[in-house]
C-alpha cells in the first residue's frame, strides 16, 4: 500500500525483454538504500516487487499482463519514473490510500499554465471516469492528486502546484502522453455494493 507521495525520481537504466517478461532496472540510489529484495515499490504508480538490488538500482520483473494494462511496458532507457516505497505501519498517510493496482491508462489532452500552477486535462475510458468526482482523490502515474473539474464524461482535470512539478515527472507530461490511473478504491467499493444490492 502507498500514499501517492513520491519519494524519488528514478532513471530507467535498462529494459531486457524475453518471452512474456520484461526485466526493468531503475537507478534510484536513495530508494535502493532503504529497501530489500521482495519489497514492493510503486513505479509510476504500478506496484512492482524488487527481485534484485544492484549498485543503486532496483530490478523488477514485469509480466505481459502488467505491461498491457499500464505504461511500464512502454518505458525506455533514460526515462525518468516516479518512485514510492510501500508504507510501513508507522508511516504518515500524507496523500491518500493508493494500492498500486492501476485501473487503466489515460492520456493528456490539454496542458496549460495559470497563475503559477499547471493544469492537466486527462481523458480516460468512461468505465474509469464514473469513479472520478470533483474534489475526490485520484493517482496519476502514482502521484496522489485531487480532481479539479470533470468537463466531459471522459475527462477530468488536475491542478499541479510548483512543488508537485519539482518532485514528480508530471512536469514533463505533454499532450498525447499516456499515464497510469488509479481511481479511488472506496468509490469502487461503493459502486460494487450498490450494483450487488440493486
Amino acid at each position: 500500500m502507498f500514499t501517492g507521495i513520491i519519494r524519488e525520481i528514478g532513471t530507467v537504466a535498462a529494459l531486457e525483454r524475453s518471452t512474456g517478461l520484461i526485466r526493468l532496472s531503475v537507478y534510484a540510489p536513495k530508494t535502493a538504500s532503504t529497501v530489500q529484495r521482495l519489497e514492493s515499490v510503486a513505479v509510476n504508480g504500478v506496484c512492482l516487487s524488487i527481485v534484485d538490488l544492484r549498485r543503486g538500482a532496483l530490478v523488477f520483473e514485469i509480466i505481459r499482463e502488467t505491461a498491457r494494462l499500464t505504461t511500464v511496458g512502454d518505458l525506455r532507457a533514460g526515462e525518468r519514473v516516479n518512485l514510492e516505497p510501500s508504507l510501513s505501519l508507522v508511516d504518515r498517510l500524507s496523500g491518500h490510500l493508493v494500492f498500486g493496482h492501476v485501473d487503466g491508462t489515460g492520456a493528456v489532452v490539454k496542458r496549460r499554465s495559470q497563475a503559477g500552477e499547471l493544469i492537466l486535462e486527462l481523458r480516460v475510458p468512461q468505465t474509469l471516469r464514473r469513479f472520478v468526482v470533483p474534489k475526490g482523490p485520484v493517482a496519476v502515474d502514482g502521484v496522489s492528486l485531487t480532481v479539479g473539474r470533470t468537463p466531459t464524461r471522459s475527462t477530468f482535470t488536475v491542478h499541479l502546484i510548483p512543488e508537485t512539478l519539482r518532485q514528480t515527472t508530471l512536469r514533463v507530461r505533454k499532450v498525447g502522453d499516456r499515464t497510469n490511473i488509479e481511481v479511488d478504491y472506496f468509490a469502487k467499493l461503493v459502486r460494487q455494493f450498490l450494483s450487488a444490492s440493486g
